[in-house]
């Protein structure tokens, strides 16, 4: 059987020009009015705001920055600009962070062991709140993990088992499908518990049984009448208690509780629902297996990653870190009126929002999350301080995979950095990003087995 010369599967690399989308169009056409109209307001956007949707229109843009790389071989050269860094909504920057997370989770921290999905979504009473609330953000999430855990322990001890530990990672999701606020839950839990092993040996993995629904319906009803308690300690189902966001920050307030209900704070609209449009009826959607609701909450768990599907696991971790946005998704109509496709018909035949550059704009402040909020959580054996951590997470990475020079030295701190974007554009589209193209059209299919040499890389250069 013939052998594929695998020089032929890769691309070269085209450079990403945010202009063209239609998303940086209408920043770059309409920012400026929004944020001279929120200004006519009695307070304007807090700065984190207005600095994300200032910097999304300087990302991928040559005129703000880029490094330039150069071929030592035929000497071409190539520009590459900055991006944002940002982490509220651009879809490049998030989608970069959403890669180099799964890949680092899969390959660095999660050990090869079955893997479950618990998505704790919470009642709109809360939502706004906990948009903001780090504070209630990790007091609701210990709640949830305690219920979740002490489930594990009980079908460990039931096999026989002690001194049970569980391990999960958690990722605070913040919008909804149809880019609302709407904070919840992806919960990855190991799905089993680590118990001790003899004479001091690493720990051992045991898995759990199968999941029920009557254990899916007992958790959800023990986490929400949980969290209604020490929603009621802390005294936040008073409507009378002081609200600090709206105190600080009245416009962010708005616009954070507007994105909740589905409705706008600004602007002609300022009260109303957003606009839909609608196609022939779709069908009843039915609950799904191993999914329960109570007062408001629910909690879906069947998804479910075998221990030996690593590529499985590392889209399950990219959907629970997906930007709240696709830029493919949002088309411009005209002047005053953009489309935004929904991923999946909702149950009344609803398929795109239509919104105006403003109205998208609004929805986009709303998603930008309060500065020091952390979106990532490690839990259990795999907290950082676990005392059995390194016996548990995968060995490192080999030095090809995080972009070391060959024989060099795998340390923690090398660990530690991110992969860089050539790494990344070759985990998924196998497209690599240091071939040169004057070097790779010359050698992009040579005959299998040919001793023509691999094409040349680019090295740093200057700016």
């Amino acid at each position: 059987m013939p052998v594929t010369c695998p020089h032929t599967q890769s691309s070269p690399y085209s450079r990403h020009e945010p202009e063209k989308h239609p998303l940086h169009q209408v920043l770059a056409a309409h920012l400026e009015t929004f944020l001279e109209r929120t200004r006519t307001s009695a307070h304007q956007l807090p700065g984190h705001v207005e600095e994300e949707l200032r910097a999304y229109l300087k990302g991928g843009i040559l005129a703000h920055g880029f490094v330039r790389f150069r071929c030592e071989d035929c000497g071409e050269s190539r520009a590459v600009a900055f991006s944002c860094k940002r982490r509220g909504w651009c879809p490049s920057c998030m989608g970069r962070r959403m890669v180099d997370t799964a890949a680092r989770l899969v390959d660095e921290v999660l050990p090869q062991v079955p893997v479950r999905q618990f998505v704790l979504s919470l009642p709109f009473e809360i939502r706004y709140r906990l948009a903001y609330d780090g504070k209630l953000i990790s007091g609701l999430l210990a709640v949830c993990l305690r219920v979740v855990t002490a489930w594990y322990v009980r079908q460990a001890r039931g096999q026989g088992y002690r001194g049970a530990r569980c391990g999960s990672v958690t990722f605070v999701q913040r919008f909804g499908s149809s880019i609302n606020l709407n904070p919840h839950f992806h919960v990855l839990f190991l799905d089993g518990v680590y118990v001790p092993a003899a004479e001091g040996g690493a720990p051992v993995f045991v898995a759990a049984p199968p999941l029920a629904d009557e254990d899916v319906q007992k958790l959800v009803e023990t986490a929400s009448q949980r969290i209604v308690r020490l929603l009621q300690r802390r005294g936040l189902l008073d409507d009378s208690l002081v609200d600090d966001l709206s105190e600080s920050e009245p416009l962010q307030a708005a616009l954070s509780a507007a994105s909740v209900q589905g409705q706008f704070a600004t602007g002609e609209r300022a009260g109303q629902r957003v606009r839909r449009r609608l196609s022939a009826s779709a069908a009843a959607v039915r609950s799904a297996p191993l999914c329960s609701a109570a007062r408001g909450f629910s909690m879906p768990a069947a998804t479910r990653i075998a221990a030996d599907d690593r590529p499985g696991l590392e889209r399950l971790i990219r959907y629970a870190t997906r930007p709240p946005l696709a830029a493919g998704r949002l088309q411009i109509i005209d002047d005053e009126q953009l489309t935004f496709r929904l991923k999946t018909p909702w149950s009344d035949g609803t398929t795109h929002l239509l919104l105006s550059p403003l109205e998208l704009l609004e929805k986009l402040a709303a998603l930008v999350p309060p500065p020091r909020l952390n979106l990532i959580r490690y839990q259990g054996v795999l907290a950082p301080n676990a005392s059995v951590r390194q016996q548990i997470v995968p060995s490192p990475a080999v030095a090809d995979e995080i972009n070391l020079e060959p024989g060099a030295e795998v340390t923690p701190q090398v660990r530690a950095q991110r992969r860089t974007w050539a790494a990344l554009l070759s985990r998924i589209f196998d497209l690599d990003g240091t071939l040169c193209p004057n070097c790779f059209a010359l050698t992009a299919a040579p005959p299998c087995g040919s001793s023509r040499r691999l094409p040349t890389r680019f090295r740093y250069g200057t700016t």
